[in-house]
């Protein structure tokens, strides 16, 4: 939690952009596993609610009437009897006072706080839901029927959001750092274990280890795999093979923010020559971003940038052909990179995500392209700005099934050398990410100490550091 001051001077700015109006934060409830008593422990609070008003208990709920200026928390407090069990709870009164609530109410009065905005035919602005809890709750307050709350979101509340999380606060960018750093810890662990005969959900159980050890947990389920070229591929209890790679793709979320590193590592501790030449076209890739993206760079350029410098050195190994600006233009590129190169990153590993990606990455100057495949996953291309803190994560991935049905229908062609690619079935894929700050003139890694990812700093550290 930051200082009272913060959250004061958030919730006026959060006034003065939606304007008028009634606007109510959700905070999250406990989520029960697989029975009532038995919770995923520890409850995430929702990330907006947290922005402004900084509580972690369940059950919580901030409303801040814009037209009366004032701002009240609901909640209710608890009895002896949770006590008994969880211990001491501050009461909601402390609670709100801790962040400069002076008003409290319990969780009752809500309902009436909501009849008397919509029978003065006032604004009552809320967020997109996601939880189901959540829904039941708008549908009770509200009278709106989940399957149309997205749409009944307040469209001014959603921009005004995005537009002050999307900036970085200085003492936002010192926790994430710090969040690098466990992020760093995370990785160069499932560098120092990774061998043959270990299994991917040993070592992605190490990894999320350091995680709960270190911070909060893991920002996303930690992605462990010999197949790469799954961009989700949960560890299994496969063993790692010599001469194959290994995808580590994880990130923890401290204090509330979080990291997200991705790196791949040869199994036998050495790239061979087909290895390497993909892997350092990612490299040339990944590095390429810090050369090319600051303020005022549409992410969207920076994005095919990469994309067009990814083909010109297919085009040298011979899996594409032709002219690098059509080839891109046709989507050619997507066969190796059918994502984008990143997206936000804050209190939400994909950050603000689900408040609409088309709000988050994208505004009115810069619209995404939802037909194109491969560029359809582009989740971030709208003007960066100073203080924005983004993903770095270009790839190149071998999918057996894509390859089938492009090569079967023709598609893309003149760009791909389907002969070629067949040879490739076999490889898998190759991921490198880091999190970068967009500076006053260009942009910096985020975190203290770099996991390496150079091909001859990660044989190096893998051969000297190796766990026999």
């Amino acid at each position: 939690m930051f200082n009272q001051e913060t959250y004061i001077r958030r919730r006026a700015e959060l006034k003065r952009l939606v304007g008028s109006g009634v606007i109510i934060l959700f905070g999250n409830n406990e989520a029960p596993a697989n029975y009532p008593a038995n919770a995923y422990s520890p409850m995430r609070q929702d990330s907006s609610f947290l922005y402004y008003f900084g509580q972690h208990r369940d059950g919580l709920v901030g409303v801040i009437d814009i037209d009366n200026d004032t701002e009240m928390l609901l909640g209710d407090d608890i009895d002896i009897e949770d006590i008994v069990w969880m211990g001491f709870v501050d009461s909601v009164s402390n609670l709100a006072a801790q962040v400069g609530v002076t008003k409290t109410a319990p969780m009752k009065e809500l309902k009436g706080i909501c009849d008397k905005a919509v029978a003065a035919s006032r604004p009552v602005h809320f967020l997109p839901p996601y939880r189901f809890d959540t829904k039941i709750q708008i549908m009770d307050l509200l009278g709106i029927h989940p399957d149309q709350q997205r749409d009944k979101a307040s469209l001014t509340l959603i921009k005004a959001v995005v537009k002050m999380r999307s900036t970085k606060e200085p003492q936002e960018i010192a926790i994430i750092e710090r969040a690098c750093e466990v992020g760093y810890a995370m990785h160069t662990t499932a560098q120092l274990l990774v061998k043959p005969g270990v299994t991917e959900r040993f070592i992605g159980g190490q990894v999320d280890g350091i995680a709960r050890s270190l911070a909060q947990g893991v920002s996303f389920a930690t992605i462990f795999t010999q197949h790469g070229e799954i961009m989700h591929g949960s560890p299994s209890d496969a063993p790692l093979e010599a001469g194959r790679l290994a995808l580590c793709d994880a990130g923890c979320e401290l204090d509330d923010y979080c990291s997200d590193n991705t790196r791949t590592m040869p199994v036998s501790g050495k790239f061979n020559q087909r290895q390497l030449e993909i892997y350092s076209i990612v490299e040339a890739c990944h590095d390429h971003v810090l050369e090319v993206a600051k303020p005022g760079v549409k992410y969207q350029d920076v994005h095919f940038a990469v994309c067009r410098l990814m083909t010109d050195r297919l085009k040298e190994l011979g899996l594409m052909k032709g002219d690098t600006e059509e080839a891109v233009r046709t989507g050619a590129h997507a066969m190796f990179l059918p994502h984008g190169l990143g997206h936000m990153m804050g209190m939400d590993v994909h950050d603000m995500e689900g408040l609409g990606q088309i709000y988050v990455g994208f505004d009115d100057e810069t619209r995404p392209n939802l037909e194109q495949f491969g560029t359809n996953c582009l989740r971030m291309g709208r003007r960066l700005e100073e203080g924005f803190v983004v993903t770095d994560e270009p790839g190149i991935y071998f999918i057996p099934a894509l390859i089938d049905e492009w090569k079967a229908s023709g598609h893309c062609k003149e760009f791909l050398n389907f002969d070629k690619l067949e040879t490739y079935k076999d490889f898998g894929g190759i991921r490198l990410e880091d999190d970068i700050l967009i500076t006053a003139d260009g942009c910096r890694f985020l975190g203290k100490s770099r996991i390496p990812y150079h091909p001859k700093e990660v044989e190096e550290f893998m051969a000297t550091n190796r766990q026999v």
